[in-house]
Formats: C-alpha cells, sequence, structure tokens
C-alpha cells in the first residue's frame, strides 16, 4: 500500500534536497508533492495572508501556512497517491507538519532541522543567485517578519515528527537516516506469505530525538 512521508523544515533546512534525493534514488516508485507549487495566487489579494514587506510592499506571506491553497495540496497528494507504480508520496514544505490535510494523510513524518544562521546563510546566497537580490532585503524580511513566522508556524511542528535529521549532514547522510523509517515502504509486498518472508513496518513514535550525525 502507498504511504506518504512527510518532510517539513525551516526555509533552506535541507527538506528539498532530501526529498529529491529520494526521487532520484527510486525515480519510478517516489512520487513528490513540493509544498510551495501549491501558494494561492500572489495576484489574488482576496485569498491567503498578506503583509508588507522591508521595502514597503504588499506581498503575500510565503511564511504563513494561511497563504497555501490546502485543498490543491491535498488533491495533488491524493492523485500521486493513485499512479500506478507509486509506493511512497514525499510531501514537502514548510508546513508539511502543520498543515492538517497533509498531516492526517502522513504515515511518516520527519523535520529536517537546521541551526538558524546556515538557514538564513543558505536563503540569502540562493536569493542572490537566483534572483539577484540584494542581501539587505532579505536581512530586513527576516528581521521584520520571517524569524516570527519561522517560531510560530514551523519550528513548533517538530514535535510532530517521528525523526528529526539533521540539515547539516550530507545527502548521503540524511537518506540513511530516513531509510529505517520509509524502507518498508519502498520494497513492494511478496505475493504470497509463503513466497517469502513479510517485511515489518517501523512503528510510529513521535517525537522521537533528533539524529546524531
Amino acid at each position: 500500500m502507498t504511504g506518504v512521508l512527510a518532510v517539513a523544515g525551516g526555509t533552506a533546512s535541507g527538506k528539498s534536497t532530501l526529498a529529491e534525493a529520494l526521487s532520484l534514488r527510486w525515480p519510478e516508485t517516489v512520487a513528490l508533492v513540493h509544498l510551495d507549487d501549491y501558494y494561492v495566487p500572489a495576484h489574488d489579494p482576496l485569498r491567503g495572508v498578506w503583509t508588507v514587506s522591508a521595502d514597503g510592499h504588499a506581498v503575500l506571506d510565503w511564511n504563513h501556512p494561511g497563504s497555501i491553497d490546502e485543498t490543491a495540496a491535498a488533491h495533488a497528494i491524493d492523485a500521486a497517491l493513485r499512479r500506478p507504480g507509486v509506493l511512497l508520496v514525499v510531501v514537502e514544505g514548510l508546513f508539511a507538519l502543520s498543515l492538517p490535510s497533509v498531516v492526517r494523510r502522513a504515515a511518516w513524518r520527519v523535520y529536517v532541522e537546521t541551526p538558524d544562521d546556515i538557514r538564513l546563510a543558505r536563503k540569502i546566497l540562493r536569493k542572490i543567485e537566483a534572483q539577484r537580490q540584494d542581501p539587505r532585503l532579505s536581512l530586513r524580511n527576516y528581521l521584520q517578519t520571517g524569524r516570527d513566522r519561522h517560531a510560530a508556524h514551523v519550528a513548533p511542528s517538530r514535535a510532530a515528527a517521528d525523526l528529526v535529521v539533521d540539515g547539516t549532514a550530507s545527502e548521503a547522510e540524511m537518506l540513511a537516516a530516513v531509510m529505517p523509517l520509509i524502507g518498508p515502504a519502498l520494497t513492494p509486498l511478496p505475493a504470497a506469505p509463503s513466497q517469502a518472508r513479510q517485511v515489518c513496518g517501523v512503528p510510529d513514535t513521535p517525537g522521537a530525538p533528533a539524529l546524531a550525525m
């Protein structure tokens, strides 16, 4: 039976790296759902949560779960679950352990934890390299709303995780950390008990301590 793995963490924590590594390792059996693809339209001021950026413009608050179209995200997860051959659907995003419709569907829950200074440095570098954004704007937005939004809406979801992964670890180390949790899902059950030994699942243990890397 296809299962859902929810991967949450702060901005630039490494959650996308982990999710995409799983997809690349098992491209035929792992489907990805990026919650970043399901923000409400930025041109629709009647939906989502809005804020004022550090440069004085009204903008959609990307750091608030109320800006995600949760219904659309849930439909995407359900569609991925129905895809032939898919054994694992990985849902990654800031609010993967905050949105009720995602949490209800998740058989396994992972939080990628990375120190705030490293996350901020990664984000600024990403903004400079991908968008040529002035780093001063990123820093002001972080101080104005980003830091508080993380503390209010992302960091508390760590308590819902079955496993906390070190986001400063290598990609290979992060993969190795989650495999005891999801490995059984990636191994199809045998056709009949007499033909092969059944694989036992890993029990759900909410609030598990952080994995030492």
